[in-house]
């Protein structure tokens, strides 16, 4: 089983408090608006971390991440298919597809978007056609009375075992 780590919203930097939350990761995915390299390097250090995957935010410029930082990103973590955006609209996905995912493409297991500040997990029908869509909140900046947040995702043979938003304690917004 592998943990993916899911946070967004650093603007800048990362907070101790989820550099804690996320040690033991096997992957981090960050969903935008990272604001300075540094927060990459950081999560990249995090012990046991094998890959970290981000998006550009709003905030963020083209190119200033390498790259192998977009608009979109569609990693494949323990044969569980993400597709990772900044913007929510980006990664809901109609009959015709969209802009990230192309008719005929496979649909992604789990959508993950950041930019709202505001955490939230859709499952179900309100996923569909996905089995997830997933918001980490902000590590940094909440927003709608939430406290700040990571989300983590575990993954095993094609499948998704557990997603879960976790609050940052002392973290409130």
């Amino acid at each position: 089983m592998a943990v993916v780590g899911v946070l967004s919203d650093t603007h800048g930097s990362l907070p101790d408090r989820a550099y804690m939350a996320l040690g033991g990761c096997d992957y981090i995915i960050h969903a935008g608006d990272i604001c300075d390299r540094t927060v990459l390097r950081d999560l990249r250090s995090i012990p046991g971390v094998r890959e970290v995957f981000a998006v550009l935010g709003n905030n963020d410029r083209e190119g200033e991440y390498g790259p192998e930082v977009g608009r979109f990103s569609k990693p494949v973590i323990e044969g569980v298919r993400f597709l990772v955006a900044h913007y929510p609209d980006d990664v809901r996905i109609r009959p015709a597809g969209s802009s990230a995912v192309p008719p005929g493409e496979p649909v992604p297991d789990i959508c993950v978007y950041g930019h709202t500040h505001v955490p939230s997990l859709l499952m179900g029908r309100e996923a569909a056609p996905a089995k997830y869509v997933l918001c980490p909140g902000s590590v940094k900046r909440p927003r709608g009375g939430s406290s700040a947040s990571v989300a983590f995702v575990e993954v095993e043979a094609g499948r998704i075992v557990d997603v879960r938003i976790q609050p940052l304690s002392g973290a409130r917004g």
